[in-house]
């Protein structure tokens, strides 16, 4: 079995576990991480944008 199919095997199953036995801090983590995401998906485009308004 290589490494990569065992990581995905170990993640899912921390994940899985994490779900049994912590649903709420599961849902936490989920709910801010996504929320995180949008922020840098916002701020990278704004500063592409203002990169392209600088070179014009």
């Amino acid at each position: 079995m290589d490494t990569k199919k065992l990581l995905i095997i170990v993640g899912v199953l921390f994940v899985g576990f994490w779900m049994f036995t912590d649903p709420t801090g599961l849902a936490d983590l989920t709910k801010s991480g996504g929320g995180n995401g949008w922020d840098l998906i916002q701020e990278a485009f704004e500063n592409v944008i203002d990169f392209i308004n600088e070179l014009v």
